[in-house]
């Protein structure tokens, strides 16, 4: 069914990535390849860069090995990625990686059909654009940068990642979000968009609108999107400019 939404009582849209906007396979398939093949090489001429530093001491800690060296280090990294988990460390080196990879040329981003076109309208409405995603700031920024239709990251206003924001999951983080766009009071003005049912769970506590995208082939497709309105493309979701 389709969901609509009056600009005039919604100031912001806050998008997941992956099986949202995004095909989950492409990240899979064609980003953690792209990750896994460059650790070691990351870990070991980058060791002083400070976002490098950082996510190696958070591994550490992770894994309670305070002395780890850059081969266990790698080796965590690649269990990780194996298992899908969000570890905000794993995440920021994948970000650095990646944003590299897009620089170069060597990857770009990948988006549903329907995702863009309604971006940008929605973006001529008024609505400020917001991403929340595992992946790291960097790489969501990289991400929007390098798309097949170029740099589109005048659409998005804020980026926030388990890091900035926290886990997401947990309602703390996005009332966190909510008080960073200026909405602690008005969480309502928010509408959040995932497939992912314990996200959605966790933006309707905290007050926001949430719909869930159900694309199929996604991961979470078959599982549904609980008691969430929900929506197939971005197409079905029609967020109505001012008539004043």
């Amino acid at each position: 069914m389709s969901q609509v939404f009056d600009v005039d009582s919604l100031d912001s849209v806050v998008l997941d990535i992956e099986g949202t906007t995004s095909a989950t396979g492409f990240v899979v398939d064609v980003l953690y390849p792209y990750s896994r093949s460059r650790f070691g090489a990351l870990l070991s001429e980058r060791s002083g860069d400070p976002e490098v530093v950082r996510a190696v001491a958070q591994v550490r800690d992770l894994i309670a090995e305070p002395d780890a060296d850059d081969v266990r280090i790698e080796k965590a990294l690649n269990a990780w990625l194996d298992e899908d988990r969000k570890a905000t460390p794993l995440k920021t080196l994948q970000g650095v990686i990646w944003s590299e990879g897009f620089a170069r040329g060597d990857l770009v981003s990948h988006f549903y059909g329907d995702v863009l076109p309604a971006l940008r309208a929605w973006h001529a409405a008024g609505v400020r654009l917001h991403v929340y995603s595992s992946g790291s700031v960097a790489a969501q920024r990289a991400w929007f940068r390098s798309s097949p239709e170029g740099d589109l990251l005048q659409l998005v206003e804020g980026l926030y990642d388990t890091e900035n924001a926290g886990p997401k999951q947990e309602a703390a983080s996005y009332r966190r979000i909510a008080t960073a766009l200026g909405l602690s009071a008005t969480p309502d003005r928010v509408l959040f968009l995932s497939d992912r049912p314990g996200e959605l769970d966790a933006a309707r506590e905290a007050g926001w609108h949430a719909v869930g995208i159900r694309r199929p082939g996604e991961p979470y497709y078959e599982q549904g999107v609980g008691d969430h309105a929900e929506a197939g493309t971005f197409d079905e979701i029609t967020i109505t400019g001012s008539t004043a």
